[in-house]
């Protein structure tokens, strides 16, 4: 039976639209007592309900809490705005008042109502971001719970210490991040409902358009309009392989390249043009002009937030965005790695900050001093920062325990949740190091009328670079000892063809960057914004890299010429 959800006259302070709930709906409920404070297991006192997302996530947080908790889980979201009707659910003409669905399940719902009816105190332990904060509202709302009886904990962590001091400083629901997760829901119904119903009447019935993924397919069609209308361009350059004049050591060879000729930049667009300047370049004297000897300081990068987990989850270990965040919400949730029960590895993977505790911040310190020594550790504690948008009570990716290293606790990992979590690791670890060291040189070659340049680079210290090696394949470019005015030995000339190449194609890794320098979406949402423009069919990937499908490019342009605006990059 349908009803509204009723209101407590206690929440005058609150921001949000009148909203009605409809279908089913929870029963009128009976007077029950006011929380004590704190947890209630501290004090002996009454019942205790603890709501949170996914039963994983209850049985990790359960054996932290004592008897007189009950943990349960509402198994993700348990209203949402209707799929069908007119109005998309929310009434424009009385302050956008939204009417929701309950979509729990009737009996997880009527298990939570139960259990709430016994409860003393219900606490909202959802994830510390918008959609976390929204569900808890949502929760109180259908559960038809008073203020009173409701107290709102958030932890970024899942141990004992982060769950009990959660516990110990509960406080009400933030509206406004619940209104913030509301708005941009309403704003995806209302693109959806405009933009959807033009596919269906134009290309085909079960298209769909958003105002997140619209856009994003657009990036890549866009590419793809690049990329065929790119008209390659010969050019070639010229290399010569010298060395100290008189020398024999292979190790004394080195390679330079044709920068400058005849006073200007070297451009030859033709293999008859190239082939004439060889020709004179091969009856040339060579001799060094000058040698730039610079170090250059190759700092950490910072640890990782969730767009650059999933970036780097593509380039390091081939994962899916979609991969990497269910990974990572095992590590968070909690995995049980010496039989007293699951414990949280991670700290919440959905974050855009860059934060690190203090007590985190010391404890690596103490770790890199003990493993790799005095060199390693910075003066001071490498800070970095957020974007302007970054929720700075979040922290961070990391992990929440440095003894529980990646090799101490491998075998009770997956293989997928080793890699992923040993990533993390050594890159929370290398953002607390010192820069790698190099000595640059740069030289300069004169010969005739042609200028060449060498650069030779050599790693003299590896830094944070000891914890976590670059991606890829990397190698010193070794230069031979050289100086100003030394003579060479021309070993070998050659002319090679080259041809201008297209803009690449976006790997999953690149456009994920792409999304966030664009400001579409947020990085929480990146991987199920990649799976649904694949499944809908706009764009496929093949060898690792995203093409869009002809469907995509048409689907693009009829809704960049309807609608500009919302398209609009």
């Amino acid at each position: 039976m349908a009803r509204k959800s009723a209101k407590s006259t206690s929440r005058k302070d609150e921001a949000s639209p009148d909203t009605k709930t409809v279908k089913r709906a929870a029963p009128a409920r009976a007077k029950t007592k006011a929380p004590k404070q704190g947890p209630a297991s501290e004090g002996g006192g009454g019942r205790s309900l603890v709501i949170v997302e996914s039963p994983k996530k209850a049985n990790s947080i359960n054996k932290f809490l004592g008897s007189g908790f009950v943990v349960k889980a509402s198994k993700g979201h348990v209203r949402d705005l209707p799929k069908k009707g007119k109005d998309m659910g929310i009434d424009v003409a009385h302050g956008y008042a939204p009417t929701y669905e309950v979509t729990a399940e009737k009996n997880v719902l009527g298990e939570l109502q139960r259990e709430a009816d016994k409860a003393d105190t219900v606490y909202l332990a959802t994830d510390p971001d918008r959609e976390g904060e929204a569900i808890a509202w949502h929760l109180r709302e259908v559960l038809n719970l008073p203020d009173e009886r409701v107290r709102r904990v958030t932890f970024h962590e899942i141990t004992e210490r982060a769950v009990k001091e959660a516990f110990g400083h509960g406080g009400p629901i933030n509206m406004d991040m619940v209104n913030a997760q509301q708005a941009r829901r309403f704003l995806d119904r209302f693109v959806g409902w405009q933009l959807s119903p033009l596919l269906w009447s134009k290309v085909a019935r079960h298209l769909s358009a958003g105002r997140v993924q619209s856009v994003a397919v657009r990036l890549i069609a866009d590419r793809e309009k690049e990329i065929r209308a790119f008209v390659s361009e010969e050019y070639w350059k010229i290399t010569a392989t010298l060395a100290p004049a008189g020398s024999t050591a292979e190790s004394d060879r080195f390679e330079a390249l044709l920068t400058e000729w005849q006073g200007a930049k070297f451009e030859a667009k033709a293999e008859a043009e190239a082939r004439a300047i060889h020709d004179a370049l091969a009856e040339a004297s060579y001799a060094v002009t000058s040698v730039e000897e610079v170090e250059k300081l190759d700092k950490a990068d910072p640890p990782f937030k969730t767009s650059t987990l999933q970036q780097q989850g593509a380039i390091r270990l081939r994962f899916s965005g979609a991969r990497t965040m269910k990974i990572a919400q095992e590590l968070y949730e909690g995995i049980d790695v010496d039989g007293s029960g699951p414990v949280g590895l991670i700290t919440y993977m959905r974050t855009d900050s860059l934060r690190v505790s203090d007590e985190a911040i010391s404890n690596v310190r103490d770790l890199i001093k003990g493993e790799y020594g005095d060199r390693y550790l910075p003066e001071k504690p490498n800070r970095y920062a957020a974007g302007k948008s970054a929720q700075e009570a979040h922290e961070a990716i990391r992990p929440t325990e440095l003894s529980l290293s990646p090799e101490r606790i491998r075998t009770k990992l997956s293989i997928d949740q080793f890699k992923l979590y040993q990533l993390i690791y050594r890159r929370f670890v290398a953002s607390q190091m010192t820069p790698a060291v190099f000595a640059v040189t740069n030289v300069v070659i004169a010969a005739g009328e042609g200028v060449f340049k060498a650069q030779g680079k050599v790693q003299k210290f590896d830094g944070h670079r000891r914890a976590l090696p670059p991606a890829g394949k990397q190698e010193d470019a070794l230069l031979p000892t050289l100086a100003a005015g030394q003579a060479l030995d021309l070993l070998a000339l050659e002319p090679t063809q080259h041809f201008t190449q297209p803009p690449p194609r976006y790997t999953e890794a690149a456009l994920i960057k792409a999304l966030e320098k664009e400001n579409i979406g947020r990085p929480s949402t990146y991987a199920d914004i990649i799976q649904k423009i694949q499944a809908r069919k706009y764009v496929e990937q093949k060898e690792r890299r995203f093409h869009a499908t002809n469907l995509g490019i048409v689907v693009t342009d009829l809704l960049v010429q309807h609608f500009p605006k919302i398209m609009d990059l």
